[in-house]
């Protein structure tokens, strides 16, 4: 993947869309306080569904910066990370604050793992099990919030819910491990 000369200019058309993206994220934070958990959902939709069409936009045009590959991971980060803190302090909420906290550590983890990888020269792209773990993370927020949004959500959004959030536990930890292990693995 080759990054575009420094002549040209950060601000294309993936590092917009990652900055709109960013902006959704604060805004599903900010209406899920508020308990406007119908608009935080479909913030929170667009926001993460269309988390693909940055980098596929940045490698078909080759518009890849290094300002994109930090920007799109951090903005992926606050719109996960984000939604779980913000939904921890709902009244009934499924997720409790260690949930939250393990997937934001988990994160600051592989973060750090990146700045060092990448430092050193080598690739740091985001393995299947990170992805899956993004997919089940986001299905446990939107089923969260729905729930939350309607006291007589049919039981299969409970279930739903339970179920997203500890397949996402459960792959943030692995995947996170899956990380670490490349990192000590991996000859220096």
């Amino acid at each position: 993947m080759a990054l575009t000369s420094p002549s040209d200019s950060n601000w294309n058309v993936p590092n917009g869309l990652s900055a709109a993206r960013f902006v959704l994220a604060i805004a599903v934070c900010v209406l899920v306080e508020w308990r406007m958990l119908l608009a935080a959902v479909i913030c929170f939709v667009i926001a993460a569904s269309t988390d693909w069409i940055d980098g596929w936009w940045a490698r078909k045009f080759q518009q890849v910066t290094k300002l994109g590959r930090i920007l799109d991971p951090f903005v992926d980060k606050i719109i996960i990370c984000g939604a779980l803190i913000a939904l921890c302090a709902v009244p009934g909420s499924p997720i409790a604050p260690w949930m939250a906290t393990l997937v934001v550590g988990r994160e600051l983890l592989v973060t750090s793992l990146r700045g060092m990888v990448e430092g050193q020269g080598g690739d740091f792209s985001a393995k299947q099990l990170g992805k899956w773990k993004m997919v089940a993370q986001c299905v446990a927020i939107v089923s969260t919030m729905i729930e939350l949004q309607y006291t007589n959500a049919p039981s299969w959004i409970h279930v739903t819910s339970v179920l997203s959030i500890w397949t996402a536990i459960v792959l943030t930890v692995i995947s996170g491990l899956e990380y670490v292990l490349l990192v000590i693995k991996k000859p220096q």
